[in-house]
């Protein structure tokens, strides 16, 4: 194991993190969940947001090189654990779910990514590498926008698989869920 002793060492740590992240996810995970998922529109965003990592992944390798590094992979343990999450929930899950499931771990993913991106870019402005800012900012807004777009699909996913139910299993209509919304209120103010 390397010591890390500088903000400099700590930054190609993070930056080799987020370039296992994004190889992982363009040679093994988006290529497998673009094989699970059923829905068309999460399966095309899939497709596109695959490009993208594949993008990601050039844009981590030349920000390695205008810091001065061969790029070193790091393990991300937090990504493994997303992986083990979904693998888990998937075994678990109705096969009527896997899209949903892959939309929920895919959501969590861009999530993680979105963080380590933001951590990186707050990074490279603090040590003065202003050249790599715009390429981590790239990713940084992709990823924004694939997580946008997984939310509208998963909100889509889960009104067509369910929507909400009363107590008794009923399917409730949005109409009785706001008036009983606003009778509760108004019963809370007087």
């Amino acid at each position: 194991m390397v010591e890390i002793t500088t903000q400099r060492k700590l930054f190609a740590h993070e930056l080799g993190d987020i370039l296992y992240v994004e190889r992982k996810l363009a040679t093994e995970v988006l290529p497998k969940l673009i094989d699970e998922v059923r829905d068309a529109e999460l399966r095309r965003g899939l497709q596109k947001h695959h490009q993208e990592t594949k993008r990601h992944v050039r844009n981590v390798e030349k920000a390695f090189q205008k810091l001065g590094e061969e790029p070193e992979v790091e393990p991300c343990l937090g990504f493994e654990g997303l992986k083990r999450e979904h693998d888990k929930l998937l075994s678990e899950a109705s096969p009527s779910l896997t899209t949903a499931v892959d939309a929920g771990a895919a959501a969590r993913t861009e999530h993680y990514e979105i963080a380590a991106y933001q951590g990186l870019i707050a990074m490279a402005r603090g040590l003065g590498e202003r050249e790599i800012v715009p390429l981590l900012d790239a990713n940084l807004k992709d990823e924004r926008a694939a997580l946008r777009e997984v939310e509208k699909v998963s909100r889509r996913l889960a009104k067509e698989n369910g929507g909400p139910r009363s107590s008794n299993g009923r399917r409730r209509s949005s109409r009785r869920r706001t008036t009983a919304a606003r009778g509760k209120r108004a019963t809370t103010r007087t």
